[in-house]
């Protein structure tokens, strides 16, 4: 074809910003995801504690796509980028471009914990929320037959790594399932054996927003009975037992992991060009350093600089915006004209703590409370994809609002963990 092709990897926020601003231009579009669905990361808690169900999350790519004659999607995961021969070798085959754009996103960063990452439940796809869902359920049907008052607590109790947005909302909501869900569910068993523990290693929840929101949000999960342990390094899990550096134990079979992601690398480009945080290091234009060709946007892209030496945020809006800024400087490169370099315009970040508590970080206005969360789920009702998506998240969310009912206790697939036990001290 005389079109030249742009193919691009990855069909979350950034990669589908840039193929729909790439729509009905003169450019072949080839858009290429291991998943035949888009997934709404900001509300995958929600599914993992029964407030949503995973189809009002995701939405399927051939979808969004539809009517946009010059660009096509095809299922394939990427195993190798072969700069040289400009094409990328997937479980489909070979694959030619004339520009690549990697919007491949992130993955879980387990840190120091990756020879016992199988034993931690991270949420970063719409699986992994499932999987906490299951074992959530699983847990409470063997804690009602439990005998001994410590075997149930260690089943019900649960401890959250990592005090940033997704830390504070899933224990929000696991706090409100623990008071007003699970009780109609579960009468015959006392939640008081259920403790619900967070813990951050920095001296502050909510690293990255203000002042006001981290200690807001403190204050709401004290509110809720979450106990928040700050400076509180993880040490350990030992499949019954989570231990601090100093020692300290906390009885636990569920540990939930939400402490950092970092770039989802493909192979081919040599480390030379990566940036913090696994990511490919990129220019003002968010071009891969030392190619001509190849590009990079979204968690996967890090463009270092004084003012931001790791890069920018792995943020939705980031994505979007480098989406759709790129969309315009491929085209004014094929015109022949100058590229223009990309500045994120901050549009604040937010984040909900439970019904009726919110945080929100507007860049000229900082606000909390029950405005902040009706703003919240504004925000976030609108950036879901699909006119049904929508409509069926406001309605469960109103039926949630009105009487906590969730479709929770439904164990569908069963989630089996890997056993690992060791006594602690050894």
């Amino acid at each position: 074809m005389s079109q030249k092709r742009i193919v691009i990897i990855g069909a979350g926020f950034g990669g589908l910003a840039l193929a729909k601003n790439l729509a009905h231009s003169n450019f072949e579009v080839l858009l290429i995801d291991k998943n035949n669905f888009h997934t709404f990361q900001p509300l995958l808690y929600q599914v993992a504690t029964g407030g949503l169900e995973p189809d009002s999350i995701v939405y399927p790519v051939r979808r969004v796509l539809r009517g946009m004659k010059n660009v096509t999607f095809r299922m394939a995961e990427v195993i190798k980028i072969n700069e040289e021969e400009a094409n990328i070798e997937t479980d489909i085959g070979l694959i030619h471009y004339d520009y690549l754009v990697i919007a491949a996103g992130s993955t879980h960063n387990f840190f120091n914990f990756d020879d016992i990452k199988e034993q931690l439940l991270p949420l970063k796809g719409i699986r992994d929320a499932l999987d906490i869902r299951s074992f959530l359920m699983q847990n409470m049907e063997k804690a009602v037959i439990a005998k001994e008052h410590r075997e149930k607590k260690e089943i019900v109790n649960i401890a959250i790594i990592g005090g940033g947005p997704t830390g504070i909302e899933i224990a929000g909501a696991l706090a409100e399932m623990r008071a007003k869900v699970l009780p109609k569910d579960y009468p015959d068993f006392d939640f008081g054996h259920m403790d619900i523990h967070l813990f951050e290693a920095q001296d502050a929840l909510l690293n990255g927003m203000s002042e006001e929101s981290s200690k807001a949000a403190l204050e709401y999960l004290h509110e809720l009975n979450v106990s928040v342990n700050l400076n509180a390094m993880v040490k350990d899990f030992t499949g019954n037992a989570v231990i601090l550096d100093d020692g300290t134990t906390f009885d636990t079979q569920t540990v939930l992991w939400t402490a950092g992601v970092k770039g989802a690398l493909i192979q081919g480009i040599d480390s030379t060009r990566h940036a913090p945080a696994n990511r490919f290091a990129v220019n003002e234009f968010n071009k891969l350093k030392g190619s001509d060709r190849i590009f990079a946007i979204g968690d996967i892209a890090g463009h270092c600089t004084e003012e931001n030496p790791k890069g920018l945020p792995m943020l939705a809006q980031v994505a979007i915006q480098q989406g759709k800024h790129l969309a315009k400087n491929l085209k004014r490169q094929e015109a022949g004209q100058a590229m223009i370099p990309f500045e994120y315009k901050n549009k604040g970040t937010m984040a909900t703590i439970g019904k009726n508590r919110a945080v929100v970080d507007l860049p000229h206005w900082k606000f909390q409370g029950r405005f902040a969360w009706i703003i919240w789920m504004f925000v976030h009702l609108l950036s879901l994809v699909g006119f049904r998506n929508k409509v069926v998240t406001l309605i469960d969310w109103i039926q949630n609002y009105i009487n906590y009912d969730r479709p929770l206790g439904i164990i569908i697939r069963r989630y089996n963990r890997p056993i690992r036990k060791k006594e602690i001290g050894v």
